[in-house]
């Protein structure tokens, strides 16, 4: 006799009919029966096709309550936190540390740098052409 054991013990789910979790049939029986009442309620007035078009955006989010998980959120907490990112988040701000005059400061005092490197090696460079020369 073989047993199956779901190797992640965590992402166990217990099924109650069809394979379906509580909560997956709980919300699949809400769906069918919001979707069929609507299609039901309006299919005399506006006919098979437009009363479908009707339903689908009603059943879908309900539908996805029931069957969908992300990082373990349901699908209402991830539209929650979604929701609040887009609208309420706060903006995050960056002030400078850094001001104009320290900036110029900084800038001078590497092209001093690069004028006494440049002046040192002027020097050397110089010391060693006079050098050649002599032993010419």
């Amino acid at each position: 006799m073989i047993i199956e054991i779901n190797k992640d013990i965590d992402k166990y789910k217990e099924t109650v009919v069809l394979g379906l979790t509580a909560r997956q049939l709980i919300f699949s029986v809400i769906a069918l029966v919001t979707g069929g009442s609507i299609v039901l309620l309006t299919y005399p007035y506006v006919g098979l096709t437009v009363s479908a078009y009707i339903a689908i955006p009603i059943v879908a989010p309900i539908a996805l309550n029931g069957f969908y998980t992300y990082n373990g959120m349901t699908f209402t907490q991830l539209m929650k936190k979604k929701l609040y990112f887009a609208f309420m988040n706060r903006p995050l701000t960056y002030i400078s540390t850094e001001g104009e005059d320290e900036i110029r400061r900084i800038r001078q005092e590497e092209l001093l740098e690069n004028k006494k490197k440049s002046k040192t090696s002027f020097m050397f460079g110089m010391n060693k052409k006079k050098g050649t020369q002599e032993g010419n």
